[in-house]
């Protein structure tokens, strides 16, 4: 775990040593600085759910523990995406994919990363996507909508990468994993609605 806040803190120490007192750059970290609180938040929930998608902590033919962390990655993207607007949730998802992608490396196998990767980046291209268009509707229906989409989209690239071609009953999973995947999406509007209430 310290692998990847010290990463993802000495980029962002580079950033601010570079801009400090300079105004030439002070535009270019204001474009391309992260939002902190989201970014850490993005790679631990990708890189531990990588970590939990093995093998050996399946909990039967239908769960596997990642499937309990990995759905947190929806809810730091919409917060995002409804505090910062899409671009800043691009470059959130980014840094998720990129310093998730190195730690992945230790933390779980080739394919295993591979598959959490492609399924994490393009998921969540399409959550913002849809989340952008939708923002502008009633305050669940970004969330909503753009998580349920997202999800499928997930688990479909995840399991069928991973696990294809092995003794895992990986289209139970795959099963197991979204139906869990959904009842989150619904257990947390809540946490997205107090973020709406809180921004008045």
């Amino acid at each position: 775990m310290g692998l990847f806040w010290s990463i993802f803190l000495s980029i962002d120490f580079m950033l601010q040593f570079i801009t400090f007192n300079s105004r030439r750059f002070s535009a270019l970290r204001a474009r391309f600085s992260l939002p902190l609180v989201p970014s850490l938040a993005m790679v631990s929930v990708v890189a531990l759910s990588n970590f939990w998608a093995q093998e050996p902590y399946r909990i039967n033919d239908y769960f596997l523990w990642a499937s309990f962390s990995y759905p947190f990655v929806f809810l730091v993207t919409d917060c995002t995406n409804l505090v910062y607007g899409a671009r800043k949730a691009r470059r959130v998802v980014a840094s998720g994919f990129i310093i998730a992608g190195i730690c992945s490396i230790f933390l779980s196998t080739p394919r295993i990363a591979f598959a959490s990767l492609s399924a994490f980046g393009c998921s969540q291209l399409l959550d913002i996507a849809i989340f952008t268009r939708l923002r502008a509707s009633h305050w669940w229906k970004a969330p909503l909508f753009s998580s349920i989409l997202a999800s499928i989209l997930d688990t479909y690239i995840f399991f069928s990468l991973a696990f294809f071609g092995t003794q895992v009953p990986w289209q139970s999973l795959a099963l197991g994993d979204l139906l869990v995947k959904l009842l989150f999406v619904l257990a947390l509007l809540l946490p997205f609605r107090l973020l709406v209430r809180a921004r008045g």
